[in-house]
């Protein structure tokens, strides 16, 4: 009774070596929408799809994101590392090659937020006919700037 009660314990223990790693995984869902929705999603420069969307990413980097669509000002947040508590299995368990493991996979982390919901803003307007350009920005007025001129429209 005693071999079976070492054996079993000995086998939690390497089990459990890299608790995070076995639990959590390497990488993450993330979800990505907006409003309104089809805005075209960047992750650390690269174009990966449309909200409404799902991607897993790795969780020993942080990642940067930009979402754009035609017409809004352009939504940009960062992914950031926060402490996964399942590392702390290893310290409790004794799983000293999950000491090692966890941080090389990146398991140790969890990304935060995981859910990004992209507010979209109107902010520049874009259109082309063909040959020409043209471009429409809309500033939100501070009320505290101060007033320096005015436009005034010139009749040719």
């Amino acid at each position: 009774m005693r071999n079976k009660l070492i054996s079993c314990s000995l086998a939690l223990t390497l089990l459990m070596s890299s608790c995070a790693t076995i639990v959590s995984g390497s990488k993450q869902n993330v979800k990505f929408s907006s409003n309104p929705s089809t805005a075209t999603i960047f992750i650390d420069e690269v174009e990966v799809g449309k909200t409404p969307f799902e991607i897993k990413l790795a969780r020993k980097s942080e990642h940067s994101v930009m979402i754009k669509l035609d017409g809004y000002q352009t939504y940009e947040t960062k992914l950031t590392k926060k402490f996964n508590g399942w590392f702390v299995g290893n310290i409790l368990i004794g799983g000293l090659i999950g000491l090692i493991i966890d941080p090389i996979t990146g398991a140790m982390y969890n990304l935060s937020p995981d859910q990004v919901n992209a507010q979209m803003n109107k902010g520049t307007a874009f259109r082309n006919n063909g040959k020409d350009v043209y471009v429409a920005v809309a500033l939100n007025i501070d009320p505290n700037w101060k007033k320096v001129g005015q436009l005034e429209k010139v009749m040719n």
